[in-house]
């Protein structure tokens, strides 16, 4: 999820909360939840260890015909209130403390020692009520190629997974009125209808943007593909995950818990429960979970409780590498540095560690601007902050409906780098894949990274595979840039003096390949032709950042160095699904190898990124393993 470049006061900011949360919404039940671990039953058919964006899916899934008794084990708690369901701007749960967890990474040796902070949800919902409701679809070759790694009949592919994506979503069109304005293409065969997650666009859309997106025609080689969901590159408009009927937040939450549990006696929620570690048997068979209160300091208040079919993970890129380890999954020189029994040697677990850096290229202030309102109204005109509270307090229309944005542009290497994107994929082919990875790095880690490198050269070179995204607000100032397929690897590990109760080690190792640094360069110097060398030259735009002043390729990567921001917060990779032997921690079906009856559904196990952000994907992904755990039950 890309951040606006907002500043805005805390008294601004209260008031606007106040102002669009106003309507109380749809009442909620929380009979599902159960108030004390003493109150658990000894076990369940399946433990969903996280209840956010993908295990609410799953379990909602595996309870639906009753058949089964699942848990739910969630660290965080149940919120409601506006700093979660507020539509407008639509990030600002993200930084309150008490809805996410925060730490710093290690500091990043090629930005300059910085430190970043790594975040997510910690609420019963997860990321999903407190991102900012961009639901974008990746690529067809994204899927296809996650898919490949296992060979040509591997069940991962577009096709395999397009049902899911229509199943995950509900689908609502634009007016026809922002239709016809603003020449938004849409196509509802690419979205479902019946989920209770919902896909929806604002009320409005500022002014500035139809001719922001027009500009993308004077490109050569940008194409407007039909809908967002199509699985293309280009430039085209995108929903928000906003239940019109309410114009409120649309999350995992109201998708997928709100009103089913008191209708079903076979599901149970607990939250503020940390999970320290999955225990298993002499065969190696997942029985259960150890678990302690989230603000627990050590193991006094352990509890365990038990699982009869399978443990499942749904913890997120962060903390599911964190509990297989601590459960004596990964790297086994790790574990016994942290004395911790060695159940099976998976040296990926932790590794191919991803996420998608922004700040990345140059942002542009309009001097000649006749577009009124535009973003910036909304935070300091005075005069339209009242009339845009009016307007959302009466009729729950207006420019309180526009969440973080709805359009931007997907473009692949040859189109923003036509110059270079030849020699670029041919240098990044020829490298020893060990050489931009950790010291002493897993062959097998090794030996997967350099079948990624393989399939992300041949990504580099297709028209069909994003790799540059520039979000547009509707604002004077645009220029938030995501880089979508880096090529550095990074790392998640437990802290061996404190495994359990500290938060590992995260480490992006951001730029640590330099390729990444060459196609970043391509991607400042194609947003100043964008600006300059398009219709957009009309609104006489002024270059912010790098400056005029920054020219050579060395010079932009120097400012790169200082600026950029190597996590959009859509970490994956760290249980990928590859074959075992590619460093792999889960297969096709998301079972873990070495051991039985644990799985893993969350985005850890996307084994590389989608070109798009990973919101809409995880909800995919969460429910086609619904359907594989209940095809082996």
């Amino acid at each position: 999820m890309a951040l606006p470049k907002l500043s805005l006061a805390a008294g601004a900011l209260l008031h606007l909360l106040s102002a669009v949360n106003a309507y109380p919404g749809r009442p909620v039940t929380s009979s599902t939840l159960v108030e004390r671990a003493d109150q658990l039953l000894p076990e369940y058919d399946y433990i969903v260890v996280g209840g956010g964006t993908s295990g609410l899916t799953v379990a909602d899934r595996l309870t639906e015909n009753g058949k089964y008794t699942v848990l739910v084990l969630e660290r965080g708690v149940f919120r409601n209130d506006s700093f979660v369901t507020t539509v407008s701007s639509g990030f600002w749960g993200l930084f309150d403390p008490t809805l996410t967890f925060a730490f710093d990474s290690t500091p990043q040796e090629a930005l300059n020692n910085r430190t970043f902070i790594v975040r997510g949800g910690m609420i019963l919902g997860g990321s999903s009520g407190v991102n900012g409701m961009q639901v974008v679809r990746g690529q067809r070759e994204d899927y296809d190629r996650w898919g490949q790694y296992f060979g040509r009949n591997s069940g991962w592919s577009w096709n395999s997974l397009l049902p899911y994506f229509r199943k995950a979503w509900n689908f609502h069109p634009p007016s026809k009125e922002l239709v016809k304005q603003f020449d938004i293409k849409y196509d509802t065969k690419y979205w479902g209808s019946t989920s209770n997650v919902h896909a929806s666009f604002p009320t409005m859309h500022f002014p500035s943007l139809k001719t922001v997106m027009s500009a993308w025609k004077d490109i050569p080689g940008v194409k407007y593909p039909a809908d967002s969901g199509s699985g293309e590159t280009g430039a085209y408009w995108h929903p928000a995950s906003v239940d019109p009927s309410v114009m409120l937040r649309s999350f995992a939450r109201p998708g997928h818990w709100d009103g089913i549990a008191d209708q079903r006696t076979n599901y149970h929620t607990l939250t503020g429960q940390r999970v320290l570690k999955v225990q298993f048997d002499n065969h190696k068979r997942a029985t259960g979970v150890v678990f302690v209160p989230a603000n627990a300091r050590d193991q006094s208040e352990a509890r365990t409780v038990k699982a009869k079919r399978e443990v499942i993970l749904a913890t997120g890129t962060i903390h599911t590498p964190q509990i297989l380890q601590a459960s004596g999954i990964g790297p086994q020189k790790l574990l016994k540095k942290a004395n911790i029994t060695v159940v099976v040697d998976l040296p990926g677990v932790g590794a191919n560690f991803q996420d998608q850096p922004f700040q990345v290229g140059a942002s542009f202030n309009f001097t000649n601007f006749p577009f009124h309102p535009d973003l910036n109204d909304k935070f300091s005109n005075a005069t339209f902050i009242a009339e845009a509270d009016a307007e959302f307090a009466a009729n729950r229309t207006g420019p309180h409906t526009i969440a973080s944005g709805n359009a931007g542009s997907w473009l692949s290497l040859p189109v923003i780098a036509p110059k270079t994107w030849q020699d670029i994929a041919r240098r990044y082919e020829a490298q020893d894949p060990a050489k931009y990875l950790p010291k002493d790095t897993d062959p097998r880690v090794v030996a997967g990274y350099r079948a990624q490198q393989k399939a992300l050269a041949k990504a580099m070179r297709s028209r069909d595979s994003a790799i540059y995204n520039f979000f547009l607000r509707g604002a004077q100032d645009e220029g938030s840039i995501v880089f979508l397929h880096p090529t550095s690897r990074g790392t998640v590990y437990i802290r061996p003096e404190d495994p359990y109760f500290s938060p590992p080690e995260v480490d992006y190792r951001a730029l640590s390949n330099p390729i990444d640094v060459d196609i970043l360069v391509e991607f400042t110097r194609f947003t100043r032709r964008y600006f300059t060398e398009t219709r957009l030259k009309e609104l006489a735009p002024v270059e912010l950042a790098p400056g005029k002043d920054v020219q050579t390729a060395e010079q932009i990567a120097q400012w790169v160095r200082a600026n950029m921001n190597p996590t959009c917060f859509h970490p994956v990779g760290t249980a990928a699904m590859m074959p075992q032997h590619l460093g792999g921690v889960v297969d096709e079906k998301l079972l873990v190898y070495g051991v039985k009856g644990l799985s893993v559904v969350d985005a850890s196990i996307m084994p590389d990124l989608p070109g798009s952000y990973t919101y809409q994907t995880v909800y995919a992904v969460a429910e086609k393993a619904a359907d594989l755990i209940k095809a082996r039950a």
